[in-house]
Protein backbone atom coordinates (compact mmCIF):
# COMPACT_ATOMS: atom_id res chain seq x y z
CA UNK A 1 0.00 0.00 0.00
CA UNK A 2 1.38 3.42 -0.86
CA UNK A 3 1.15 6.14 1.75
CA UNK A 4 1.33 9.29 -0.31
CA UNK A 5 -1.32 11.97 -0.24
CA UNK A 6 -2.30 11.52 -3.87
CA UNK A 7 -3.36 14.79 -5.49
CA UNK A 8 -4.97 16.34 -2.42
CA UNK A 9 -2.36 18.95 -1.53
CA UNK A 10 -1.75 20.13 -5.14
CA UNK A 11 -5.52 20.45 -5.63
CA UNK A 12 -5.90 22.62 -2.54
CA UNK A 13 -2.87 24.73 -3.45
CA UNK A 14 -4.19 25.32 -6.96
CA UNK A 15 -7.65 26.12 -5.60
CA UNK A 16 -6.25 28.77 -3.27
CA UNK A 17 -4.29 30.41 -6.08
CA UNK A 18 -7.34 30.49 -8.32
CA UNK A 19 -9.58 31.85 -5.58
CA UNK A 20 -7.07 34.61 -4.87
CA UNK A 21 -6.92 35.50 -8.57
CA UNK A 22 -10.72 35.64 -8.77
CA UNK A 23 -10.94 37.88 -5.70
CA UNK A 24 -8.19 40.18 -7.02
CA UNK A 25 -10.17 40.43 -10.28
CA UNK A 26 -13.20 41.47 -8.16
CA UNK A 27 -15.35 38.70 -9.57
CA UNK A 28 -17.96 36.75 -7.64
CA UNK A 29 -18.18 32.97 -7.98
CA UNK A 30 -21.33 33.41 -10.07
CA UNK A 31 -19.68 35.96 -12.37
CA UNK A 32 -16.73 33.65 -12.93
CA UNK A 33 -19.04 30.71 -13.59
CA UNK A 34 -21.08 32.74 -16.08
CA UNK A 35 -17.95 33.93 -17.90
CA UNK A 36 -16.64 30.36 -18.19
CA UNK A 37 -20.11 28.89 -18.87
CA UNK A 38 -19.69 26.58 -15.90
CA UNK A 39 -21.87 25.99 -12.85
CA UNK A 40 -21.17 27.80 -9.58
CA UNK A 41 -20.70 24.44 -7.76
CA UNK A 42 -17.87 23.64 -10.19
CA UNK A 43 -16.04 26.85 -9.26
CA UNK A 44 -16.56 26.06 -5.58
CA UNK A 45 -15.23 22.51 -6.01
CA UNK A 46 -12.13 23.84 -7.79
CA UNK A 47 -11.42 26.51 -5.18
CA UNK A 48 -11.78 24.08 -2.27
CA UNK A 49 -9.52 21.48 -3.88
CA UNK A 50 -12.31 18.94 -4.23
CA UNK A 51 -11.51 18.05 -7.84
CA UNK A 52 -8.59 17.58 -10.22
CA UNK A 53 -8.01 20.12 -12.99
CA UNK A 54 -7.19 20.12 -16.70
CA UNK A 55 -4.47 22.53 -17.80
CA UNK A 56 -6.80 23.99 -20.43
CA UNK A 57 -9.41 24.80 -17.78
CA UNK A 58 -6.79 26.50 -15.63
CA UNK A 59 -5.68 28.51 -18.65
CA UNK A 60 -9.27 29.62 -19.24
CA UNK A 61 -9.68 30.71 -15.62
CA UNK A 62 -6.38 32.60 -15.65
CA UNK A 63 -7.45 34.35 -18.85
CA UNK A 64 -10.68 35.76 -17.41
CA UNK A 65 -8.86 36.68 -14.18
CA UNK A 66 -6.15 38.42 -16.24
CA UNK A 67 -3.28 36.51 -14.64
CA UNK A 68 0.24 37.09 -15.95
CA UNK A 69 1.63 34.64 -18.55
CA UNK A 70 4.27 33.38 -16.09
CA UNK A 71 1.71 32.69 -13.35
CA UNK A 72 -0.64 31.07 -15.86
CA UNK A 73 2.10 28.72 -17.00
CA UNK A 74 3.01 27.83 -13.41
CA UNK A 75 -0.59 27.07 -12.49
CA UNK A 76 -1.06 24.98 -15.62
CA UNK A 77 1.95 22.94 -14.49
CA UNK A 78 0.44 22.56 -11.01
CA UNK A 79 -2.79 21.33 -12.62
CA UNK A 80 -0.93 18.28 -13.93
CA UNK A 81 -0.10 17.31 -10.35
CA UNK A 82 -3.80 17.23 -9.44
CA UNK A 83 -4.23 14.02 -11.46
CA UNK A 84 -2.42 11.83 -8.91
CA UNK A 85 -4.40 9.09 -7.19
CA UNK A 86 -4.00 7.99 -3.58
CA UNK A 87 -4.28 4.37 -2.46
CA UNK A 88 -7.83 4.98 -1.16
CA UNK A 89 -9.21 5.53 -4.67
CA UNK A 90 -9.28 1.76 -5.11
CA UNK A 91 -12.23 1.71 -2.67
CA UNK A 92 -14.38 3.64 -5.16
CA UNK A 93 -17.75 4.77 -3.86
CA UNK A 94 -17.08 3.21 -0.45
CA UNK A 95 -15.48 6.54 0.43
CA UNK A 96 -17.76 9.61 0.26
CA UNK A 97 -16.42 12.49 -1.83
CA UNK A 98 -16.40 14.85 1.16
CA UNK A 99 -14.26 12.38 3.14
CA UNK A 100 -11.89 11.58 0.27
CA UNK A 101 -10.46 15.08 0.61
CA UNK A 102 -9.78 14.51 4.30
CA UNK A 103 -8.03 11.16 3.77
CA UNK A 104 -5.56 12.84 1.43
CA UNK A 105 -4.91 15.68 3.88
CA UNK A 106 -4.53 13.22 6.73
CA UNK A 107 -1.89 11.33 4.74
CA UNK A 108 0.01 14.57 4.08
CA UNK A 109 -0.09 15.98 7.62
CA UNK A 110 2.95 16.16 9.89
CA UNK A 111 0.79 16.37 13.02
CA UNK A 112 -2.81 15.43 13.83
CA UNK A 113 -4.57 16.61 16.97
CA UNK A 114 -7.87 14.82 17.51
CA UNK A 115 -10.49 15.39 20.19
CA UNK A 116 -13.25 12.79 20.59
CA UNK A 117 -16.21 12.78 22.97
CA UNK A 118 -18.31 10.09 21.29
CA UNK A 119 -16.17 7.34 19.74
CA UNK A 120 -12.68 5.89 19.66
CA UNK A 121 -10.89 7.73 16.79
CA UNK A 122 -10.96 5.86 13.48
CA UNK A 123 -7.15 5.65 13.33
CA UNK A 124 -7.17 3.65 16.57
CA UNK A 125 -10.21 1.42 16.04
CA UNK A 126 -10.07 -2.36 15.93
CA UNK A 127 -11.86 -4.19 13.14
CA UNK A 128 -14.69 -5.36 15.39
CA UNK A 129 -15.23 -1.93 16.93
CA UNK A 130 -15.17 -0.22 13.52
CA UNK A 131 -17.73 -2.74 12.27
CA UNK A 132 -20.10 -2.02 15.15
CA UNK A 133 -19.72 1.73 14.65
CA UNK A 134 -20.62 1.51 10.96
CA UNK A 135 -23.50 -0.92 11.58
CA UNK A 136 -24.92 1.54 14.12
CA UNK A 137 -24.40 4.61 11.94
CA UNK A 138 -25.74 3.02 8.75
CA UNK A 139 -28.22 0.23 9.58
CA UNK A 140 -29.42 0.31 5.96
CA UNK A 141 -25.97 -0.57 4.61
CA UNK A 142 -25.29 -4.08 3.30
CA UNK A 143 -22.64 -6.28 4.89
CA UNK A 144 -20.39 -6.13 1.85
CA UNK A 145 -20.38 -2.33 1.89
CA UNK A 146 -19.65 -2.27 5.61
CA UNK A 147 -16.70 -4.62 5.10
CA UNK A 148 -15.28 -2.32 2.39
CA UNK A 149 -15.59 0.73 4.62
CA UNK A 150 -13.98 -1.08 7.55
CA UNK A 151 -11.11 -2.12 5.26
CA UNK A 152 -10.69 1.51 4.22
CA UNK A 153 -10.61 2.62 7.86
CA UNK A 154 -8.02 0.00 8.76
CA UNK A 155 -5.99 0.95 5.67
CA UNK A 156 -5.77 4.55 6.89
CA UNK A 157 -4.08 3.33 10.07
CA UNK A 158 -0.94 2.39 8.14
CA UNK A 159 0.14 6.04 8.16
CA UNK A 160 0.83 5.81 11.92
CA UNK A 161 3.58 3.21 11.40
CA UNK A 162 4.97 4.21 8.02
CA UNK A 163 8.68 4.89 7.62
CA UNK A 164 8.79 7.08 4.52
CA UNK A 165 7.48 9.66 4.57
CA UNK A 166 7.84 9.84 8.34
CA UNK A 167 4.71 8.91 10.30
CA UNK A 168 2.82 11.93 11.64
CA UNK A 169 2.64 12.84 15.29
CA UNK A 170 -0.84 11.80 16.47
CA UNK A 171 -2.09 13.54 19.63
CA UNK A 172 -5.44 12.36 20.98
CA UNK A 173 -7.64 13.83 23.70
CA UNK A 174 -10.39 11.34 24.52
CA UNK A 175 -13.23 11.84 26.96
CA UNK A 176 -13.25 9.05 29.54
CA UNK A 177 -17.00 8.70 28.85
CA UNK A 178 -16.14 7.19 25.45
CA UNK A 179 -14.53 4.19 27.15
CA UNK A 180 -17.58 3.67 29.35
CA UNK A 181 -19.82 3.46 26.28
CA UNK A 182 -19.84 -0.10 24.88
CA UNK A 183 -16.10 -0.34 24.17
CA UNK A 184 -14.97 -3.96 24.30
CA UNK A 185 -11.83 -5.27 25.98
CA UNK A 186 -9.99 -5.84 22.69
CA UNK A 187 -10.42 -2.18 21.78
CA UNK A 188 -9.31 -1.03 25.23
CA UNK A 189 -6.20 -3.18 25.07
CA UNK A 190 -5.36 -1.77 21.66
CA UNK A 191 -5.51 1.74 23.07
CA UNK A 192 -3.03 0.77 25.79
CA UNK A 193 -0.70 -0.75 23.19
CA UNK A 194 -0.75 2.05 20.61
CA UNK A 195 -0.45 4.63 23.37
CA UNK A 196 3.14 3.47 23.83
CA UNK A 197 4.15 4.30 20.24
CA UNK A 198 6.56 7.24 20.21
CA UNK A 199 4.49 9.21 17.70
CA UNK A 200 1.16 8.69 19.49
CA UNK A 201 0.15 10.64 22.59
CA UNK A 202 -3.19 9.39 23.97
CA UNK A 203 -4.60 11.27 26.95
CA UNK A 204 -7.96 10.97 28.68
CA UNK A 205 -10.10 13.83 29.91
CA UNK A 206 -11.53 12.32 33.13
CA UNK A 207 -15.19 12.47 34.03
CA UNK A 208 -14.33 14.58 37.08
CA UNK A 209 -13.11 17.36 34.76
CA UNK A 210 -16.73 18.37 34.31
CA UNK A 211 -17.76 20.90 31.67
CA UNK A 212 -14.92 21.93 29.34
CA UNK A 213 -14.21 23.69 26.02
CA UNK A 214 -14.65 20.48 24.02
CA UNK A 215 -18.29 20.38 25.09
CA UNK A 216 -18.78 23.61 23.15
CA UNK A 217 -17.80 21.93 19.86
CA UNK A 218 -19.53 19.22 17.84
CA UNK A 219 -17.87 16.65 20.12
CA UNK A 220 -15.15 15.77 17.66
CA UNK A 221 -12.58 17.65 15.62
CA UNK A 222 -9.10 17.23 14.21
CA UNK A 223 -6.48 19.95 13.74
CA UNK A 224 -4.08 19.13 10.90
CA UNK A 225 -0.63 20.74 10.71
CA UNK A 226 1.70 20.34 7.73
CA UNK A 227 5.49 20.22 7.39
CA UNK A 228 7.28 23.43 6.49
CA UNK A 229 4.17 25.43 5.67
CA UNK A 230 3.41 23.39 2.53
CA UNK A 231 -0.25 23.71 3.48
CA UNK A 232 -1.92 25.97 6.07
CA UNK A 233 -3.22 24.28 9.20
CA UNK A 234 -6.91 23.46 9.17
CA UNK A 235 -9.66 22.05 11.34
CA UNK A 236 -11.82 19.13 10.22
CA UNK A 237 -15.11 17.98 11.72
CA UNK A 238 -17.58 15.52 10.20
CA UNK A 239 -21.10 14.18 10.61
CA UNK A 240 -23.29 11.52 9.02
CA UNK A 241 -23.84 13.56 5.87
CA UNK A 242 -20.84 15.78 5.33
CA UNK A 243 -17.79 17.55 6.66
CA UNK A 244 -16.63 20.97 7.75
CA UNK A 245 -13.20 22.27 6.76
CA UNK A 246 -12.08 25.42 8.60
CA UNK A 247 -8.84 27.04 7.45
CA UNK A 248 -9.18 30.72 8.27
CA UNK A 249 -6.45 31.71 10.76
CA UNK A 250 -9.01 32.89 13.34
CA UNK A 251 -10.91 29.61 13.14
CA UNK A 252 -7.78 27.49 13.54
CA UNK A 253 -6.66 29.65 16.47
CA UNK A 254 -10.01 29.24 18.24
CA UNK A 255 -9.85 25.45 18.01
CA UNK A 256 -6.19 25.51 19.02
CA UNK A 257 -7.13 27.44 22.16
CA UNK A 258 -9.88 24.91 22.93
CA UNK A 259 -7.33 22.10 22.50
CA UNK A 260 -4.86 23.81 24.84
CA UNK A 261 -7.56 24.31 27.49
CA UNK A 262 -8.53 20.63 27.35
CA UNK A 263 -4.88 19.53 27.56
CA UNK A 264 -4.67 21.19 30.97
CA UNK A 265 -7.54 19.00 32.20
CA UNK A 266 -6.29 15.73 30.73
CA UNK A 267 -4.46 12.97 32.56
CA UNK A 268 -0.85 12.28 31.62
CA UNK A 269 -0.17 9.56 29.05
CA UNK A 270 0.93 7.14 31.76
CA UNK A 271 -2.13 7.89 33.91
CA UNK A 272 -4.35 7.47 30.86
CA UNK A 273 -2.89 4.04 30.00
CA UNK A 274 -3.34 2.97 33.62
CA UNK A 275 -7.02 4.04 33.65
CA UNK A 276 -7.70 2.35 30.29
CA UNK A 277 -6.07 -0.87 31.53
CA UNK A 278 -8.18 -0.69 34.69
CA UNK A 279 -11.39 -0.35 32.67
CA UNK A 280 -10.31 -3.31 30.55
CA UNK A 281 -9.68 -5.41 33.68
CA UNK A 282 -13.18 -4.62 34.92
CA UNK A 283 -14.48 -6.38 31.79
CA UNK A 284 -12.46 -9.54 32.45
Amino acid sequence: MTTDAGSTVPRRQLGRYLRKLREEARMTVKAAADALEWSTPKIWRIETGATSMRSLDVEAMCRIYRASPDLTEALMGLAKETKGRGWWHSYGDAIPEWFELYVGLEAAAARLRTYEAQLVPGLLQTESYATRVLETARPDMGQGEIERRVALRLGRQALLTRVAPRAPQFDVLLDEAVLRRDVDREQLQRLVTVGRQPNIALRLIPLVAGLHRGNMTSGTFTILDFEGGTEPSLVYSDSLTGALYLDKPGEVTTYGEAWAAMEKLALTEAQSRKLIASIAEDQA
